[in-house]
Protein backbone atom coordinates (compact mmCIF):
# COMPACT_ATOMS: atom_id res chain seq x y z
CA UNK A 1 0.00 0.00 0.00
CA UNK A 2 2.89 2.36 0.72
CA UNK A 3 4.08 2.10 -2.88
CA UNK A 4 0.55 2.74 -4.20
CA UNK A 5 0.24 5.83 -2.03
CA UNK A 6 3.13 7.43 -3.88
CA UNK A 7 1.32 7.24 -7.20
CA UNK A 8 -0.67 10.51 -7.50
CA UNK A 9 -1.98 9.99 -11.05
CA UNK A 10 -4.82 7.57 -10.39
CA UNK A 11 -6.42 8.38 -7.08
CA UNK A 12 -9.66 6.67 -8.13
CA UNK A 13 -7.94 3.31 -8.53
CA UNK A 14 -6.21 3.75 -5.19
CA UNK A 15 -9.52 4.57 -3.48
CA UNK A 16 -11.15 1.50 -5.00
CA UNK A 17 -8.23 -0.66 -3.91
CA UNK A 18 -8.49 0.55 -0.31
CA UNK A 19 -12.25 0.12 0.00
CA UNK A 20 -11.88 -3.48 -1.18
CA UNK A 21 -9.53 -4.08 1.75
CA UNK A 22 -11.48 -2.49 4.60
CA UNK A 23 -14.32 -0.18 5.56
CA UNK A 24 -13.23 3.41 4.96
CA UNK A 25 -14.04 6.21 7.39
CA UNK A 26 -15.66 9.49 6.40
CA UNK A 27 -15.29 12.53 8.62
CA UNK A 28 -18.13 13.84 10.81
CA UNK A 29 -20.41 16.84 10.93
CA UNK A 30 -18.97 20.25 10.07
CA UNK A 31 -21.80 22.43 11.41
CA UNK A 32 -21.62 21.26 15.01
CA UNK A 33 -17.83 21.65 15.00
CA UNK A 34 -18.19 25.23 13.76
CA UNK A 35 -20.78 25.93 16.47
CA UNK A 36 -18.19 24.94 19.05
CA UNK A 37 -16.08 27.97 18.11
CA UNK A 38 -18.86 30.39 19.15
CA UNK A 39 -18.39 32.62 16.14
CA UNK A 40 -20.32 35.87 15.86
CA UNK A 41 -21.22 38.13 12.96
CA UNK A 42 -17.79 39.78 12.96
CA UNK A 43 -16.01 36.43 12.64
CA UNK A 44 -18.24 35.29 9.81
CA UNK A 45 -17.55 38.54 7.96
CA UNK A 46 -13.83 38.65 8.54
CA UNK A 47 -11.95 41.52 6.94
CA UNK A 48 -13.08 40.81 3.40
CA UNK A 49 -16.84 40.98 4.07
CA UNK A 50 -16.98 43.55 6.86
CA UNK A 51 -19.12 45.88 4.71
CA UNK A 52 -21.39 43.23 3.19
CA UNK A 53 -25.00 44.55 3.18
CA UNK A 54 -26.63 41.42 4.67
CA UNK A 55 -26.08 39.43 7.86
CA UNK A 56 -23.65 36.55 7.28
CA UNK A 57 -23.72 34.70 10.61
CA UNK A 58 -24.80 31.13 9.93
CA UNK A 59 -23.30 31.00 6.45
CA UNK A 60 -20.87 28.27 7.45
CA UNK A 61 -19.60 27.78 3.92
CA UNK A 62 -18.36 31.37 3.78
CA UNK A 63 -15.83 30.54 6.51
CA UNK A 64 -13.56 28.94 3.91
CA UNK A 65 -12.92 32.55 2.80
CA UNK A 66 -13.31 34.53 6.03
CA UNK A 67 -11.89 31.99 8.54
CA UNK A 68 -9.89 29.40 6.58
CA UNK A 69 -7.71 28.62 9.61
CA UNK A 70 -10.74 27.31 11.52
CA UNK A 71 -11.92 25.13 8.65
CA UNK A 72 -8.44 23.66 8.23
CA UNK A 73 -8.27 23.00 11.97
CA UNK A 74 -11.58 21.10 11.88
CA UNK A 75 -10.39 19.04 8.92
CA UNK A 76 -7.17 18.28 10.79
CA UNK A 77 -9.06 17.12 13.88
CA UNK A 78 -11.09 14.66 11.82
CA UNK A 79 -7.97 13.31 10.14
CA UNK A 80 -6.30 12.87 13.51
CA UNK A 81 -9.42 11.04 14.71
CA UNK A 82 -8.97 8.52 11.89
CA UNK A 83 -10.88 9.81 8.86
CA UNK A 84 -9.80 8.49 5.48
CA UNK A 85 -12.00 10.95 3.57
CA UNK A 86 -12.67 14.64 4.23
CA UNK A 87 -15.84 16.27 2.93
CA UNK A 88 -15.46 19.84 1.76
CA UNK A 89 -17.29 22.56 3.69
CA UNK A 90 -19.66 23.17 0.75
CA UNK A 91 -23.05 21.79 1.80
CA UNK A 92 -24.70 25.13 0.88
CA UNK A 93 -22.22 26.38 -1.70
CA UNK A 94 -24.51 26.44 -4.72
CA UNK A 95 -25.47 29.77 -6.21
CA UNK A 96 -29.06 28.93 -5.27
CA UNK A 97 -28.41 28.41 -1.55
CA UNK A 98 -26.01 31.36 -1.27
CA UNK A 99 -28.66 33.75 -2.60
CA UNK A 100 -30.09 33.97 0.93
CA UNK A 101 -26.94 35.80 2.01
CA UNK A 102 -26.36 37.83 -1.16
CA UNK A 103 -23.17 35.86 -1.81
CA UNK A 104 -24.26 33.89 -4.87
CA UNK A 105 -21.48 35.41 -6.98
CA UNK A 106 -18.94 33.60 -4.76
CA UNK A 107 -20.22 30.08 -5.57
CA UNK A 108 -17.29 28.93 -7.70
CA UNK A 109 -14.73 30.48 -5.35
CA UNK A 110 -16.32 28.89 -2.27
CA UNK A 111 -16.09 25.44 -3.78
CA UNK A 112 -12.59 25.91 -5.17
CA UNK A 113 -11.20 27.21 -1.87
CA UNK A 114 -13.04 24.60 0.22
CA UNK A 115 -11.54 21.78 -1.85
CA UNK A 116 -8.14 23.44 -1.67
CA UNK A 117 -8.24 23.66 2.16
CA UNK A 118 -9.25 20.01 2.50
CA UNK A 119 -6.58 19.04 -0.03
CA UNK A 120 -3.87 20.81 1.98
CA UNK A 121 -4.80 18.97 5.17
CA UNK A 122 -5.09 15.61 3.41
CA UNK A 123 -1.68 16.01 1.83
CA UNK A 124 -0.14 17.03 5.15
CA UNK A 125 -1.59 13.98 6.92
CA UNK A 126 -0.71 11.63 4.06
CA UNK A 127 2.88 12.88 4.28
CA UNK A 128 2.91 11.98 7.98
CA UNK A 129 1.47 8.52 7.31
CA UNK A 130 2.37 7.59 3.70
CA UNK A 131 1.00 4.08 4.16
CA UNK A 132 -2.47 5.55 4.66
CA UNK A 133 -3.46 8.07 1.96
CA UNK A 134 -6.33 10.49 2.62
CA UNK A 135 -8.93 11.72 0.13
CA UNK A 136 -11.01 14.85 -0.49
CA UNK A 137 -14.72 14.43 -1.21
CA UNK A 138 -16.34 17.43 -2.83
CA UNK A 139 -19.78 17.81 -1.21
CA UNK A 140 -22.84 18.85 -3.21
CA UNK A 141 -25.76 19.51 -0.87
CA UNK A 142 -29.46 19.38 -1.79
CA UNK A 143 -29.96 23.20 -1.97
CA UNK A 144 -32.74 24.88 -0.01
CA UNK A 145 -35.32 24.36 -2.77
CA UNK A 146 -37.11 21.34 -4.16
CA UNK A 147 -37.99 20.67 -7.78
CA UNK A 148 -40.73 18.12 -7.01
CA UNK A 149 -42.81 19.78 -4.32
CA UNK A 150 -44.69 23.06 -4.24
CA UNK A 151 -43.66 25.59 -1.57
CA UNK A 152 -47.34 26.54 -1.27
CA UNK A 153 -50.08 24.21 -0.01
CA UNK A 154 -52.58 26.36 -1.93
CA UNK A 155 -50.83 25.90 -5.29
CA UNK A 156 -49.64 22.31 -5.81
CA UNK A 157 -48.26 23.10 -9.27
CA UNK A 158 -46.00 25.92 -8.08
CA UNK A 159 -42.22 25.44 -8.10
CA UNK A 160 -39.54 27.81 -6.80
CA UNK A 161 -36.74 26.27 -8.86
CA UNK A 162 -36.48 24.58 -12.25
CA UNK A 163 -34.47 21.54 -13.27
CA UNK A 164 -32.34 23.69 -15.59
CA UNK A 165 -31.58 26.21 -12.82
CA UNK A 166 -30.41 23.37 -10.59
CA UNK A 167 -28.21 21.97 -13.35
CA UNK A 168 -26.47 25.31 -13.94
CA UNK A 169 -25.89 25.79 -10.20
CA UNK A 170 -24.52 22.27 -9.76
CA UNK A 171 -22.26 22.61 -12.79
CA UNK A 172 -20.68 25.71 -11.28
CA UNK A 173 -20.22 23.94 -7.96
CA UNK A 174 -18.74 20.83 -9.58
CA UNK A 175 -16.19 22.87 -11.54
CA UNK A 176 -15.03 24.57 -8.36
CA UNK A 177 -14.75 21.31 -6.44
CA UNK A 178 -12.84 19.56 -9.20
CA UNK A 179 -10.54 22.49 -9.95
CA UNK A 180 -9.78 22.80 -6.22
CA UNK A 181 -8.50 19.23 -5.97
CA UNK A 182 -11.35 16.88 -5.02
CA UNK A 183 -10.69 13.15 -5.40
CA UNK A 184 -14.36 12.17 -5.44
CA UNK A 185 -17.78 13.86 -5.29
CA UNK A 186 -20.73 13.30 -2.95
CA UNK A 187 -24.28 14.29 -3.88
CA UNK A 188 -25.63 14.13 -0.33
CA UNK A 189 -28.71 14.46 1.84
CA UNK A 190 -30.97 13.82 -1.13
CA UNK A 191 -34.54 14.54 -0.06
CA UNK A 192 -35.82 15.15 -3.60
CA UNK A 193 -34.61 12.73 -6.27
CA UNK A 194 -35.35 15.25 -9.02
CA UNK A 195 -32.81 17.60 -7.42
CA UNK A 196 -30.37 14.69 -7.33
CA UNK A 197 -31.00 13.92 -11.00
CA UNK A 198 -30.15 17.54 -11.83
CA UNK A 199 -26.95 17.19 -9.81
CA UNK A 200 -26.07 13.92 -11.56
CA UNK A 201 -26.64 15.47 -14.98
CA UNK A 202 -24.54 18.48 -14.02
CA UNK A 203 -21.68 16.37 -12.65
CA UNK A 204 -21.59 14.11 -15.70
CA UNK A 205 -21.62 17.10 -18.06
CA UNK A 206 -18.62 18.59 -16.24
CA UNK A 207 -16.87 15.22 -16.44
CA UNK A 208 -17.31 15.38 -20.22
CA UNK A 209 -16.23 19.01 -20.29
CA UNK A 210 -13.04 18.33 -18.32
CA UNK A 211 -12.42 14.96 -19.97
CA UNK A 212 -11.95 13.20 -16.63
CA UNK A 213 -14.23 11.44 -14.16
CA UNK A 214 -14.19 11.18 -10.38
CA UNK A 215 -15.86 8.50 -8.25
CA UNK A 216 -19.38 9.61 -7.35
CA UNK A 217 -21.25 8.87 -4.11
CA UNK A 218 -24.99 9.55 -3.91
CA UNK A 219 -26.47 9.65 -0.41
CA UNK A 220 -30.17 10.03 0.33
CA UNK A 221 -31.98 10.87 3.52
CA UNK A 222 -35.04 9.17 5.03
CA UNK A 223 -37.10 11.89 6.65
CA UNK A 224 -39.48 9.94 8.93
CA UNK A 225 -40.63 6.52 10.08
CA UNK A 226 -42.41 5.90 6.77
CA UNK A 227 -39.03 4.97 5.33
CA UNK A 228 -39.35 7.42 2.46
CA UNK A 229 -37.54 10.47 1.19
CA UNK A 230 -39.32 13.82 1.41
CA UNK A 231 -40.43 13.46 -2.21
CA UNK A 232 -42.02 10.11 -1.35
CA UNK A 233 -39.63 7.41 -2.53
CA UNK A 234 -38.79 4.21 -0.72
CA UNK A 235 -35.13 3.19 -0.46
CA UNK A 236 -35.44 0.74 -3.36
CA UNK A 237 -37.21 3.32 -5.54
CA UNK A 238 -34.51 5.86 -4.74
CA UNK A 239 -31.80 3.40 -5.79
CA UNK A 240 -33.58 2.56 -9.04
CA UNK A 241 -33.93 6.26 -9.79
CA UNK A 242 -30.22 6.99 -9.55
CA UNK A 243 -28.50 3.71 -10.43
CA UNK A 244 -28.06 4.87 -14.06
CA UNK A 245 -25.31 7.18 -12.75
CA UNK A 246 -23.24 4.08 -11.90
CA UNK A 247 -22.15 5.53 -8.56
CA UNK A 248 -19.03 4.41 -6.76
CA UNK A 249 -21.24 4.15 -3.66
CA UNK A 250 -24.82 4.82 -2.66
CA UNK A 251 -25.89 5.53 0.89
CA UNK A 252 -28.00 7.22 3.51
CA UNK A 253 -27.12 10.05 5.86
CA UNK A 254 -28.58 12.30 8.56
CA UNK A 255 -32.29 12.42 9.40
CA UNK A 256 -33.46 9.63 11.72
CA UNK A 257 -30.15 8.63 13.25
CA UNK A 258 -28.45 5.27 13.08
CA UNK A 259 -30.75 3.14 15.21
CA UNK A 260 -33.89 4.03 13.23
CA UNK A 261 -31.93 3.92 9.97
CA UNK A 262 -30.96 0.25 10.30
CA UNK A 263 -33.76 -1.38 8.26
CA UNK A 264 -33.27 1.12 5.45
CA UNK A 265 -29.50 0.73 5.19
CA UNK A 266 -30.03 -3.04 5.27
CA UNK A 267 -32.48 -2.74 2.37
CA UNK A 268 -30.10 -0.52 0.41
CA UNK A 269 -27.25 -2.98 0.94
CA UNK A 270 -29.51 -5.73 -0.40
CA UNK A 271 -30.51 -3.99 -3.63
CA UNK A 272 -27.46 -1.91 -4.57
CA UNK A 273 -24.79 -3.29 -6.89
CA UNK A 274 -22.11 -0.82 -5.72
CA UNK A 275 -20.43 0.07 -2.43
CA UNK A 276 -22.67 1.35 0.38
CA UNK A 277 -22.09 4.35 2.64
CA UNK A 278 -23.82 5.44 5.83
CA UNK A 279 -23.28 8.47 8.05
CA UNK A 280 -26.19 9.04 10.42
CA UNK A 281 -26.55 11.95 12.79
CA UNK A 282 -26.69 11.38 16.54
CA UNK A 283 -30.29 10.25 16.68
CA UNK A 284 -33.15 12.73 16.88
CA UNK A 285 -32.87 15.95 18.92
CA UNK A 286 -34.66 16.21 22.26
CA UNK A 287 -37.14 18.92 23.29
CA UNK A 288 -34.26 21.37 23.77
CA UNK A 289 -32.82 20.76 20.30
CA UNK A 290 -29.87 18.83 21.73
CA UNK A 291 -28.73 15.26 21.18
CA UNK A 292 -28.82 12.62 23.91
CA UNK A 293 -26.94 9.99 21.91
CA UNK A 294 -23.31 9.75 23.00
CA UNK A 295 -20.29 8.86 20.81
CA UNK A 296 -20.18 5.34 22.27
CA UNK A 297 -23.84 4.82 21.35
CA UNK A 298 -23.26 5.88 17.76
CA UNK A 299 -20.14 3.71 17.58
CA UNK A 300 -22.09 0.64 18.69
CA UNK A 301 -24.78 1.26 16.08
CA UNK A 302 -22.21 1.61 13.30
CA UNK A 303 -20.32 -1.43 14.59
CA UNK A 304 -23.50 -3.42 14.07
CA UNK A 305 -23.79 -2.11 10.49
CA UNK A 306 -20.18 -3.09 9.83
CA UNK A 307 -20.45 -6.57 11.36
CA UNK A 308 -23.68 -7.17 9.47
CA UNK A 309 -21.91 -6.42 6.19
CA UNK A 310 -24.12 -3.48 5.29
CA UNK A 311 -21.51 -0.78 4.71
CA UNK A 312 -18.20 -0.07 2.99
CA UNK A 313 -17.88 3.56 4.07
Amino acid sequence: MADDARIPLDRSTLLDSLIRQRILVLDGAMGTMIQGYGLGEAEFRGERFKNHPRDLKGNNDLLVLSQPRIIREIHRKYLEAGADILETNTFNSTRIAQTDYGTESLAYELNFEAAKLARLECEAMSARTPDRPRFVAGALGPTNRTASISPSVNDPGLRNVTFDELVVAYQEETRGLMDGGSDLLIIETVFDTLNAKAAIFAVQSVFEEQKRELPLIISGTITDASGRTLSGQTVEAFWNSIRHARPFAVGLNCALGGREMRPYIEELARVADCYVSCYPNAGLPNAFGEYDEKPHDTACILEDFAQSGFVNL
